[in-house]
C-alpha cells in the first residue's frame, strides 16, 4: 500500500578528496535502490490500482552542490526520475511523491561530515513534523512536496536561480559546513 524509499546517505567535502569506492555506494544506494524498489514496488500496485511510493530527496536535488556533488546529484536523479514516472502512472490509481526536505534533525548531517553547529534553529525541522507533512500532501495527491516555509522559498529560488548563482552560492555555503578535524 506504501512505500518511503528513505534510505540514503551523503559525503562531503572535494570530490578529488573522497574515496570513490564510497561514492559508487552512495550512487548505488540513493539512486539504484530507489530505482529498484520503485519498480518493485509500482509493479506490485498497479494491477491492483492502487498505492503509494514516497521518494525522500533533498532541497540539494535542485542545485549543484560543490563539495556535496555525488549527494546533490543523486538527489537530482530521485528527483527528475520521481515526477516522470509519476506522470507515467496517472490514471491508474498508483501515486509516487517526490519529498525534498531541508534540514532535518537526525544524524545524517554527522554522518556526512556537515558540521551544523552555526545553523539557527528555525533552519531545522523535526522527523516528525517532515512525516506529518509528508503524509497530508500524499492524502491530497501532492507530487512535490517541500516541507516547511523557508525550505519552500529555498526550493523556489533553486529553481529559478541561474546555474552559475546557485553553484557559487551552494560553494560558499557548504565549504563553511565542512566538518573541521
Amino acid at each position: 500500500e506504501l512505500v518511503v524509499n528513505n534510505a540514503g546517505f551523503g559525503t562531503s567535502g572535494a570530490f578529488v578528496d573522497l574515496d570513490r569506492d564510497a561514492e559508487a555506494d552512495e550512487v548505488r544506494l540513493n539512486v539504484l535502490a530507489l530505482l529498484r524498489l520503485t519498480h518493485a514496488a509500482v509493479a506490485a500496485m498497479q494491477p491492483r490500482g492502487h498505492g503509494s511510493v514516497i521518494n525522500v530527496s533533498s532541497l540539494a536535488g535542485f542545485q549543484p552542490a560543490p563539495f556535496n556533488a555525488t549527494y546533490a546529484a543523486t538527489k537530482a536523479f530521485v528527483n527528475s526520475f520521481t515526477q516522470a514516472v509519476s506522470e507515467e502512472l496517472r490514471g491508474t490509481g498508483v501515486r509516487l511523491q517526490l519529498l525534498c526536505p531541508g534540514f532535518t534533525r537526525t544524524e545524517f548531517q554527522e554522518v556526512a561530515g556537515v558540521r551544523t553547529d552555526d545553523l539557527p534553529n528555525i533552519a531545522w525541522m523535526s522527523p516528525e513534523a517532515v512525516v506529518e507533512i509528508s503524509l497530508e500532501a500524499l492524502r491530497k495527491g501532492e507530487l512535490l512536496v517541500i516541507p516547511g516555509g523557508g525550505n519552500k522559498v529555498i526550493g523556489a529560488l533553486f529553481r529559478v536561480m541561474p546555474s552559475v548563482v546557485a553553484r557559487r552560492l551552494g560553494a560558499a555555503l557548504l565549504r563553511h559546513t565542512l566538518a573541521q578535524p
